[in-house]
């Protein structure tokens, strides 16, 4: 069986190589927040099954009603739930995109379309999506901005698909984890919750450095398939040393992604400088991490110098000699910098 594979596995041969396979602010998370996850370590009993806290923390921060609010044990869970509940029959996908999309539609027996974007507009979508989406069509789900290329979809053209969406009964699904490490308003279509057929997913795991705890929510105005997904798959989705550190993170360091963006800009435009003047294309990346192209050994080569990239081939819509970098500190991203020279140019 054909396995999605993502970035972040360091384990087993990968133990101890330098991880630029895997997106997270590179910041890491505040350190009371760490402190409030170990003290969650030594409480005794269950969790809250319903995330009383972290879920007032959430819906005071995002500017939402309490019940719009549903977490669950990091995104891939609460999409499960999602596609689980809704049983579409068919589902409108970008491409390239996210892998977790087609894994968990598939296993629902839905038939996948894609819209295919292309390098030569960046890989960002246009018109095309809203001519893609017509009567039939059940869902659509985007990713903003999009994994692996880091664009952001534009405002207008997000707002009408949306529209699009409701005018042929078919549901928005957007998935906005890597939203808060961009320079995009951080309240992105949350206006538009109440009016239905939209549902947004969003994480602690990617803004603060929290890919371990698995921290991450939904919100969507309609209450009834909330409901629905919080009764499906496991009854205690979110363990305590989790929402004790999502609960601090919200309410204590609510402008912590944002406040770290500057950095992010900064080590991104300097390792995009090194990688076109090594003669590679690279996508205008708008968030922490950059799609680049490169010799298909390229991966290889580095892993043989201690440094792990994302090897994208397995993305639809890609294929061999596509890599993603997630951002590091800067030291870090400095070696990585050495190591791409002495590769590619001998230096």
């Amino acid at each position: 069986m054909e396995q999605i594979a993502h970035g972040g596995d360091v384990y087993g041969d990968n133990a101890g190589l330098l991880d630029f396979s895997v997106c997270l602010n590179p910041a890491g998370a505040p350190q009371a927040v760490l402190e409030a996850a170990q003290e969650g370590v030594l409480r005794q009993g269950y969790p809250d099954p319903q995330c009383r806290g972290l879920v007032r923390a959430t819906a005071q921060r995002d500017g939402v009603e309490e019940d719009m609010v549903l977490w669950g044990n990091g995104c891939a869970d609460l999409i499960d739930r999602f596609v689980l509940s809704l049983r579409p029959g068919k589902a409108l996908l970008l491409a390239p995109t996210f892998g977790e999309y087609r894994r968990s539609l598939e296993g629902v027996g839905c038939q996948i379309e894609e819209c295919f974007l292309s390098q030569e507009d960046g890989f960002l979508p246009d018109e095309a999506l809203l001519e893609a989406i017509v009567p039939g069509v059940d869902l659509v789900f985007l990713c903003d901005p999009n994994n692996p290329t880091g664009r952001l979809i534009d405002e207008g053209l997000l707002y009408r698909v949306l529209a699009r969406c409701r005018q042929v009964g078919a549901m928005l699904a957007v998935d906005q984890c890597f939203l808060e490490l961009t320079a995009a308003r951080p309240d992105r279509l949350t206006d538009q919750l109440a009016g239905g057929s939209l549902i947004l997913f969003r994480a602690l795991t990617k803004s603060y450095a929290l890919a371990g705890l698995r921290l991450g929510y939904c919100l969507c105005g309609d209450r009834a398939l909330l409901e629905k997904m919080a009764h499906i798959l496991q009854p205690w989705p979110v363990s305590i040393p989790a929402q004790m550190a999502g609960e601090c993170a919200l309410q204590s360091f609510s402008r912590w992604p944002f406040d770290q963006f500057p950095n992010i800009v900064r080590e991104r435009e300097r390792l995009k400088a090194t990688l076109e003047t090594l003669g590679l294309w690279v996508c205008p990346s708008e968030s922490c991490f950059l799609l680049f192209r490169g010799p298909e050994n390229l991966g290889a080569r580095l892993r043989e110098k201690g440094i792990l990239v994302r090897d994208c081939s397995n993305y639809s819509g890609l294929g061999p000699g596509w890599y993603r970098v997630g951002l590091r500190a800067p030291e870090e991203n400095g070696r990585l910098i050495a190591a791409l020279q002495t590769l590619l140019r001998g230096e």
